[in-house]
């Protein structure tokens, strides 16, 4: 996946923007040859920080360290690094294969390496027979992979993307995910990406940082980040979930106990934490399981009420309400074709594993 060589170093980097603080001390290890993405909601400071990376912001404070070198005080076009923007910036007048050249015009690029580097692009994104077309006579996604081979063509140390999928209908976009990441893996480049697609994060990159108000609040792996969230934020943020206020009852090195208006959590690890502490339980939607009779044992289980349903095809939503009238989401896989349907205002049981929990102290 990647190697253990750090390539981009982020130290202590902030900007201020008046009297806004948009990143706040932000500090991040980048590994050479990893596609890392940034995610938050609008407004988090992600676009800025990537900005800063590449030369278009200065830090109010910090530095930025490119294999080593730092690169703080350098303009955009002495770093060697290179940003795909979500428009994808393509010239209308020019047909493709003078799109993908242009950068390497610029550069003063001798004819014969800038015909090799442009047939090397058109066949690594598929291109080759729309080499004499109009941006305009090319799908989203076709534009998409122009832009990226243009990006690409500079041979560029590190890439950035600012929403690179953004344009694209949700078909599409998915679809464009995966021969992305091939791209990237294909070249070997290092890429750092902005998103606030949790979707579009989960799948592409190697690790994730997510971002509120301009700081960092978890940096992982997309299964890391998901399964683990270190706080109420993240783990409302990434994926859906049910979050349950309580407080701990019963403090044991194995296990904990968190009492709740809901029901007794019991959870099948320890906590940093203390007894009587209050802290919040998250549970995914799908790692409730529902029952028309009640399940054994005294914790985990709950009877509630059927309000609505959806079905999404592989999966039906439900939301129940429980006896203290908040509601919990669960997320059922549809393996059988002729699933037994539960009838709204039907009374049943969601309940769940030991290990299916997170219990969140911030």
């Amino acid at each position: 996946m990647t190697t253990s060589k750090i390539f981009l170093q982020i130290d202590h980097i902030s900007k201020r923007f008046g009297y806004t603080l948009a990143v706040d001390n932000v500090s991040l290890d980048i590994y050479r040859g990893e596609i890392f993405a940034l995610l938050g909601s609008s407004g988090c400071g992600k676009s800025t920080l990537l900005r800063m990376l590449a030369g278009f912001e200065t830090p109010t404070t910090g530095r930025v360290l490119l294999d080593g070198q730092d690169v703080t005080d350098l303009p955009p076009y002495e770093r060697p690094m290179n940003m795909m923007f979500q428009s994808y910036a393509l010239f209308p007048h020019m047909n493709v294969w003078d799109n993908i050249a242009f950068g390497l015009r610029r550069d003063g690029v001798s004819k014969d390496e800038l015909n090799q580097r442009v047939e090397d692009m058109l066949q690594l994104v598929q291109l080759q027979k729309f080499a004499k077309r109009s941006p305009h006579q090319l799908s989203g996604g076709q534009q998409q992979r122009v832009a990226l081979a243009r990006s690409l063509a500079k041979r560029p140390q590190l890439l950035m993307l600012d929403e690179p999928l953004g344009a694209l209908d949700k078909k599409l976009r998915e679809q464009t995910q995966v021969e992305l990441v091939n791209i990237i893996k294909q070249v070997g480049v290092t890429c750092v990406m902005v998103t606030h697609d949790q979707d579009e994060a989960m799948t592409m990159a190697d690790r994730i940082a997510v971002m509120s108000e301009g700081r960092l609040l978890q940096v992982g792996t997309p299964n890391d980040v998901y399964e683990n969230p270190n706080c109420r934020f993240v783990a409302d943020f990434v994926g859906n979930v049910n979050l349950f206020d309580g407080e701990v009852s019963e403090y044991e090195a194995d296990h904990v106990v968190v009492h709740s208006p809901v029901c007794d959590f019991y959870v099948g690890h320890g906590i940093t934490g203390s007894l009587g502490m209050p802290v919040s339980v998250a549970l995914r939607p799908e790692k409730v399981l529902l029952s028309k009779d009640k399940p054994e044992g005294d914790h985990n289980a709950v009877a509630c009420v059927l309000k609505d349903w959806s079905y999404f095809g592989s999966f039906t939503s439900y939301s129940l309400r429980l006896p203290n009238g908040q509601h919990i989401k669960v997320s059922v896989t549809n393996a059988d074709r002729d699933q037994e349907a539960i009838e709204e205002g039907q009374t049943v049981w969601a309940h769940w594993q030991d290990n299916a929990m997170v219990v969140l102290t911030q």
